[in-house]
Parts: C-alpha cells; sequence; structure tokens
C-alpha cells in the first residue's frame, strides 16, 4: 500500500492520513510529491495518474485500487483492519469520533485560511494580531475547544476518547497550527494539544517536516524566505 502525500511541513490533509497510519503501526510505502504546480513538474506528472481530485492524500494499492479524501482513507484503514481501535469501540463514542472529524472536515474554515499549517515557523505576533482582530477566528476556536472539552470530559483524556483514535490524527494538524501562531486557549484545551504534539507518530512527521528545508511561496501567505 502506498500513501501519497504533499510537503510534510504544509500539508495537513496529508498529516492526518500519515499520522493515523504510523500510530497504529500499519505498514504503508510513503511517495511525497512536493507541491510545485507548474507545468511538467513532478506533481503535474504524477498526481493525474493517481487520483482524479489531483489532490493529496491518496492511497493506492498494490492492485490499483486507489481511495483518496482523508474521510473516506480513514474509514477504508478502519476496513481493512477491525482488530485496531482506529474508532472508539463504544457506539456513542465512535459516531462522536465520526462528528467531529466530519465537522473538522468541512468547517474551521477561518482558522484554516488565516493560520495555515506551517510547522518549521513560529507566528505569535501575527497570531496575536488576529486573535484581537478577528472575529470568526476567535469563533473556530472556541467551537474547537468546546468540542475537545465535552470529549475529554467524557472519556478522562489524554486523547479525546481515551486512547489515540481516528479523531486525534484529524485534529494534529490543528495541535500544530495552535502552536505556531500562539493562539490562546484553556488549560484543557493546551493539555490535549501538548498531548497530540508529543504523540511519536505526530513528532516523527514533525521531525520529517523540519528535514524538508523546502520553501514553496504558494502556501507562505506571511513570509517571503525561509
Amino acid at each position: 500500500m502506498k500513501l501519497y502525500i504533499g510537503n510534510k511541513n504544509y500539508s495537513s490533509w496529508s498529516m492526518r492520513s500519515g499520522v493515523l497510519l504510523a500510530a497504529f503501526g500499519i505498514p504503508f510505502e510513503e511517495v511525497k510529491l512536493r507541491f510545485d504546480f507548474s507545468a511538467g513538474s513532478e506533481w503535474s506528472r504524477v498526481i493525474a495518474t493517481v487520483t482524479p481530485t489531483l489532490r493529496v492524500p491518496v492511497i493506492v494499492e498494490a492492485d490499483g485500487f486507489t481511495v483518496w479524501d482523508t474521510l473516506a482513507i480513514t474509514e477504508y484503514i478502519a476496513d481493512r483492519h477491525p482488530e485496531l481501535p482506529i474508532w472508539p469501540r463504544d457506539a456513542k463514542a465512535r459516531a462522536r469520533a465520526r462528528s467531529l472529524c466530519a465537522e473538522m472536515h468541512a468547517g474551521f474554515s477561518r482558522l484554516r485560511t488565516v493560520c495555515p499549517m506551517n510547522i518549521e515557523a513560529f507566528f505569535p505576533e501575527i497570531g496575536a494580531k488576529l486573535w484581537a482582530e478577528d472575529a470568526a477566528l476567535r469563533a473556530d476556536v472556541g467551537r474547537m475547544q468546546a468540542a475537545w472539552s465535552d470529549a475529554l470530559a467524557t472519556s478522562g483524556g489524554p486523547f479525546l476518547f481515551g486512547e489515540f483514535s481516528a479523531a486525534d490524527a484529524y485534529f494534529a494538524p490543528v495541535a500544530v497550527r495552535l502552536s505556531r501562531f500562539g493562539l490562546p486557549v484553556s488549560e484543557a484545551a493546551a493539555a490535549y494539544r501538548d498531548a497530540l504534539l508529543a504523540h511519536p507518530a505526530v513528532e516523527d512527521w514533525v521531525a520529517e517536516a523540519l528535514r524538508e528545508q523546502d520553501f514553496v511561496p504558494e502556501d507562505e501567505p506571511y513570509r517571503t524566505g525561509r
């Protein structure tokens, strides 16, 4: 099984699937395509051969079968590995975990827009300015904190549903955003953020992102160089 991803420093969608597979020890071959959408680039040559969406992540099986979109990939992995608690075992917790993933998948657009994932860079001054001026950003973070608090209060933590699950892989890029932009969160949310960042699968992803040393201008609204 191959997992096609983009730059680890920038690709929050890739991070979800990569962290999920690594966290549960599921073997896969990683194929990284640099974000370069110019004609003739590796991205342009390869991506159209593996997915009609022209986006990552994408799983490609040995027989050529492909699965794209992070939610579909998560469900596919859960179906392939019923022995693993990809989703919580309890039916109500499982439904809530899926609800949170779907909400993350479709929502929090302001947070994602103004605080894009950039693992190697820290923007506390920009984060403070955004927080003071952007009500939509504050609303996104407030809703996220409420969702986290509800799940953590029910499960007892340290992860949303007790042990690490797909829901936590889904929010791993958010932990990076909160950290890099220094956005203020509650004590409980900060503890969960830090637990995510300390998970070995997340730490490995971050370490590999830092080794990339690759500046992609299209993904850099706040920097002009490294």
